[in-house]
């Protein structure tokens, strides 16, 4: 049985060799220079959008005949829109030229400077901010050329249903949306976000957050800004791949800047922190994406306390804290079969590692083998009154759990009492995430974690149905329905009673309120306050003497100053 059962492993090590070669490929590749190829996907991406947006604006300016067409020498001034917008045009080429460059050193493998890629960010992104200033500032001109370009296109379009057009050679994608995304006219922001909406339907993500771009750097004021730019972050969501994962994640989070206060403020918290899952490694390898996911969550629960959405943060922060808590109980382990076999002084980093999981991670799958392990530490260094405390908690929430019967042993070693086990948890069985031979194997060889998340976006599903970018599209840009509930503030009752500060009412009520009330106001005294007189309890003033005082008070000797 057990040589069959080896076989087993080496026939599936063999099918899977060739997938698993490209994968420690491609692993070399992103242990090296992962971040810098994410990094700079994410540049390239935001300057090709970027040189997309702004020669869009460029063409719709009008024609550029009638507007040096009073001067002679054509000379062109520093302010004149066009040139603004050609001059951003161009620094955008130029940043993306050593965008390529850098990304064919790595390619080719030579030196580099890694903060290069740095720099090159700095310059891209106070590059987008002034573009994003330019773009409004030249709005209401291309308003004005909206006509010269109306008239313009409709010359091309008749050129182009000649001999040349029967024949089939009829523009392009972007002469099909010249018109929507060169001019500025009224309601064009409603024919802009459908279009881009059906272009997100049809999985061509880059086309529509081009035409989502257009409404944010041309209609500032247009009340489906918010929609658009959530629906940006949607579309690198949805696209999936690594450097899509890293702008989803800075888009959503700059619409939870620009719109804290909004509706859907928690489904796009939950929706960071699904990003961070997707990213997830397994527990033997980097956990910065759990920490961040277990963050967001945290950070969810707390905001937005009586969220629906709390059962599903509950569920994926359970998934984030599983694999944090697997790794450390891995450390652990590794610092613990150090002592044991000598190569350490003491197991103090395994208790550490230990201690941290039941003191973080409440609900891990694993907390019995751990509390077994960390009371075992306590023995190993001669405390047994903290080794009973782990042992007892064993004993008393894992009353199923193998390791009970030795906690137990251990207990009557040590001569600490063996207590009854919880009557809630006497008939569940031990919670543990075992899978399948296959299934570790492919998690192995993928590299990934099983987590529980929403492949849909915000507001755009995969599917397309019943999502809420179709109630914006026909609602005009209001298409919430739900309200998140704003956090409540708990007020803390204050130390002593306060007594108000005297308050002058009105002359109508000076007679009546001295009357009736019995109530002397009087402004707070320094030092313990007296009781204060009420119709229904005698005045009885206390001596400030006789106040208790606080048990963990220490004497007057030992009071540092």
């Amino acid at each position: 049985m057990r040589f069959c059962y080896v076989l087993l492993i080496a026939v599936l090590m063999c099918a899977t060799a060739p997938f698993a070669a490209a994968q420690g490929q491609e692993t070399s590749h992103t242990q090296s220079d992962a971040s810098a190829y994410q990094r700079l996907d994410v540049v390239r991406s935001k300057l090709d959008l970027l040189r997309r947006t702004l020669n869009s604006a460029i063409a719709g300016l009008g024609s550029e005949e009638s507007k040096t067409k009073g001067n002679k020498k054509g000379a062109t001034s520093a302010d004149d829109p066009r040139e603004r917008l050609r001059g951003l045009e161009k620094e955008a080429g130029k940043l993306l030229s050593q965008a390529n460059d850098l990304r064919g050193k790595q390619d080719r493998a030579e030196k580099y400077d890694v903060d290069d890629i740095g720099k090159l960010e700095a310059a891209v992104s106070d590059l987008d901010t002034r573009a994003q200033s330019v773009l409004r500032d030249t709005a209401s001109q291309r308003r004005a050329g909206a006509v010269a370009v109306s008239s313009t296109s409709n010359a091309n379009h008749k050129k182009k249903h000649g001999l040349f057009g029967l024949l089939g050679h009829g523009g392009n994608s972007d002469d099909k949306y010249a018109a929507l995304t060169g001019t500025v006219a009224p309601g064009r922001d409603r024919e802009l976000f459908t279009e881009a909406t059906k272009q997100a339907r049809k999985s061509n993500y880059e086309q529509s957050r081009y035409l989502y771009n257009t409404i944010i750097t041309t209609y500032p004021d247009s009340p489906f800004l918010p929609a658009a730019k959530l629906a940006v972050a949607d579309t690198y969501y949805l696209e999936g791949s690594t450097s899509a994962l890293i702008q989803a994640a800075a888009a959503y989070q700059d619409w939870l800047t620009f719109f804290p206060t909004a509706p859907l403020a928690d489904n796009v918290m939950l929706k960071i922190a699904e990003v961070e899952m997707r990213q997830m490694g397994l527990p033997d390898r980097d956990q910065s994406h759990a920490r961040k996911a277990e963050q967001r969550l945290k950070v969810l629960l707390q905001q937005f306390p009586n969220t629906s959405l709390r059962p599903q943060a509950e569920i994926r922060l359970r998934e984030a804290q599983e694999s944090l808590g697997m790794h450390d109980m891995d450390v652990g382990d590794f610092y613990l079969n150090r002592y044991l076999q000598g190569k350490a002084p003491n197991p103090r980093g395994a208790r550490e590692r230990y201690r941290e999981i039941v003191e973080k991670y409440p609900y891990f799958s694993e907390m019995d083998r751990v509390l077994f392990r960390l009371g075992t530490t306590y023995l190993q260094e001669e405390e047994p009154d903290e080794a009973a405390k782990y042992f007892q908690q064993l004993v008393r929430e894992h009353p199923n759990s193998d390791y009970t019967d030795k906690a137990r042993e251990q207990l009557d070693i040590i001569g600490a009492s063996v207590p009854e086990p919880d009557p809630k948890k006497a008939n569940e069985e031990e919670r543990k995430n075992h899978s399948s031979f296959l299934g570790e194997l492919k998690t192995q060889v993928m590299g990934t974690a099983s987590v529980t998340v929403d492949k849909n976006g915000v507001l755009i599903s995969r599917d397309g149905k019943n999502d809420l970018i179709e109630k914006f599209a026909q609602n005009g840009g209001q298409g919430f329905t739900t309200t998140p509930i704003a956090p409540t503030t708990q007020r803390v009752p204050p130390a002593r009673p306060v007594i108000d500060t005297p308050s002058t009412p009105p002359a109508n009520q000076k007679a009546t309120t001295g009357a009736t009330s019995g109530i002397k106001m009087q402004p707070t005294q320094p030092g313990p306050p007296a009781s204060i007189n009420t119709p229904t309890t005698p005045a009885t003033a206390t001596p400030a003497a006789t106040a208790p005082t606080s048990t963990t008070t220490p004497p007057p000797d030992e009071v540092k100053p």
